[in-house]
């Protein structure tokens, strides 16, 4: 036998040993995910039980508080205290445990397990979604500046249309999975997305002709001018963040900013410039769409279509929320004609302080 063929013997030996003990460790790691299987169901089951019965005794509570005396009513007030905290602690436990998704993900995905067992895996996701974000907003804002002074074809309007659309549906899955992961992304903050991927899509439907093209110039400077206040709100939230965690006053899975404190202002007193000129500016855009909707020349429903959603929203534009909370740009700009009205919406500011961060388990992702 050759020296050659006999390595090839040691080596196959070799092999065949770490083999077997893979096959220890992959029999190994089978039982403990069995184990581990069966440990989700009993927590979830129990949660569901313990749920349960704390919303019967909270129901009780509630009718016996109005002919209970005042040390009786301290003792109910404390209870409930007590059970709207353990509320937020199953809340934190879910997040680790499998669910049922959600009507849209079921439509979107089927019924696939999205929950991430670890903080890391969290985190991971988390992080790829803002950088998700920020790489779109560099793409649409390429995408803009080229419509609006290169590429002057309906063919490469289509396409960065198409590309808001998808990207407003993208944005609604990932929010989807990171709220089956624990995320407490405010509903309405998701819904203003679902009406964003339909405005796109009434964009992307718009025929060529004389009121489009009066509209193009106009839409396109201001998708241009929203996407670079869209990267001076992304790092001044990412400072404000990054102090915070740094002071023990945020979780790591955060992904916005609730309240204000008094440092925030030298940041913000550069960038509530911007913000405004993009709300005077969005007026401007409904004024000119109110006229060109009832222009003699308008056949087209999507402009009013557009304007009347414009319309709709506009009258919520002038409520104060609280400081990079993603309320601002979203409710205002759902109707931004043209289909990039929420280029904004990744990193939201608001300039009105009105409260302090919220204390006690719960976060916001």
């Amino acid at each position: 036998m050759s020296g050659q063929l006999e390595r090839c013997e040691r080596e196959w030996h070799e092999l065949e040993g770490e083999f077997q003990e893979l096959q220890e460790t992959h029999r190994i790691y089978r039982q403990k995910l069995e184990e581990l299987t069966s440990l989700q169901t009993l927590c979830s089951g129990s949660i569901n039980k313990q749920k349960t019965r704390l919303k019967d005794l909270k129901h009780t509570l509630q009718r016996y508080k109005h002919h209970a005396s005042q040390e009786e009513a301290e003792l109910i007030q404390q209870m409930s205290a007590n059970i709207k905290e353990r509320q937020n602690v199953f809340f934190d436990m879910e997040a680790y445990l499998p669910k049922k998704n959600g009507l849209y993900l079921n439509l979107v995905l089927g019924n696939v397990n999205v929950t991430l067992l670890s903080n890391q895996a969290k985190f991971a996701y988390k992080d790829e979604y803002e950088k998700f974000k920020l790489y779109l907003t560099i793409i649409l804002l390429l995408g803009a500046v080229a419509c609006r002074f290169v590429l002057h074809y309906r063919v490469t309007d289509e396409v960065f249309n198409f590309l808001l659309v998808w990207y407003y549906c993208t944005l609604t899955i990932r929010e989807s999975i990171l709220i089956s992961n624990g995320s407490r992304i405010k509903g309405w903050w998701v819904s203003h997305h679902y009406v964003s991927t339909f405005l796109s899509g009434v964009m992307l439907t718009w025929p060529n002709g004389l009121i489009y093209q009066k509209f193009r110039n106009q839409f396109l400077a201001f998708s241009i001018f929203q996407s670079c206040v869209q990267f001076l709100q992304y790092y001044y939230q990412r400072g404000c963040l990054y102090r915070l965690r740094a002071l023990g006053e945020r979780n790591h899975l955060d992904l916005t900013v609730e309240g204000f404190q008094s440092w925030m202002w030298r940041g913000l007193t550069f960038l509530l410039p911007f913000l405004f000129c993009g709300h005077f500016w969005q007026l401007y855009n409904a004024v000119t769409l109110f006229e060109l909707s009832s222009h003699e020349e308008c056949r087209e429903w999507q402009s009013c279509t557009r304007n009347f959603r414009r319309t709709e929203t506009k009258g919520r534009s002038c409520e104060p929320r609280d400081l990079c909370t993603p309320s601002p740009w979203g409710s205002r700009l759902q109707g931004v004609p043209a289909g990039t009205w929420l280029h904004l919406i990744s990193s939201p500011q608001c300039p009105w302080p009105l409260q302090q961060p919220p204390q006690g388990p719960a976060h916001h992702w």
